[in-house]
């Protein structure tokens, strides 16, 4: 099933500006990533151990080509500049902005898959990885059934907002806000793992440190 099938992009803006405060926090990544680039070393092989509720585990070596190396980098940048990778507390950020930032790495993947082509999934061994298997087993398995739940259940109610209610608002009476807050926690702590991952591959140091991922 196609990602276009289950989800089109619904957004109202009128809420951009009340959620500033809470997008701000989000760009000391970028600063970051420039000026706090310590390299780490270099290496051969990483091991992998991913849990992924509705696929299991994820475990294996990934023993990355110079293509795969490009590609997690320009993947590594695309998660941790984004929403879905900053903690979504109860009286924080819109619930509408996160799961279109979900929803915007189907195309972000594709067009790296595509860009770096069959080299960054080609067959290994049974207990080997690859950027193409894991990146497809990210979207299908840990985002897409995020998507194909939430996404029209919150479209329903968002039709239901009167004239003059904020999203903020309107999102705070919804009987499923905390639940799916708490969704997106959980999706988010396996993004960030995803990311640690796609940092060492990338040789750089990664901007979430594993002892933080509980958090």
């Amino acid at each position: 099933m196609d990602s276009g099938s289950i989800y089109e992009k619904g957004s109202d803006s009128s809420d951009k500006q009340s959620s500033n405060v809470w997008k701000k926090s989000h760009w000391y990544t970028v600063v970051r990533l420039i000026y706090g680039g310590i390299t780490t070393p270099k290496f051969e092989s990483l091991e992998v151990s991913l849990e992924i509720p509705l696929f299991g585990s994820v475990t294996g070596t990934w023993k990355p080509n110079d293509a795969e190396k490009k590609a997690a980098w320009e993947m590594y940048i695309e998660l941790v500049t984004r929403i879905s990778v900053v903690e979504l507390k109860d009286e924080d950020g819109i619930l509408r902005e996160s799961l279109d930032s979900l929803y915007s790495l189907f195309q972000t993947t594709r067009d790296i898959l595509k860009k770096y082509g069959p080299d960054v999934a080609i067959p290994r061994k049974k207990n080997e990885l690859s950027f193409g298997k894991l990146a497809v087993i990210i979207l299908n398995y840990q985002i897409r059934p995020v998507l194909a739940k939430w996404h029209p259940l919150l479209k329903d109610y968002e039709g239901q907002r009167k004239k003059g209610v904020s999203i903020i608002a309107h999102e705070k009476e919804w009987q499923y806000n905390h639940e799916l807050r708490q969704v997106l926690n959980e999706t988010r702590k396996q993004l960030m793992q995803y990311s640690v991952y796609l940092a060492k591959v990338a040789n750089v140091t990664p901007l979430f440190d594993e002892t933080h991922l509980d958090g």
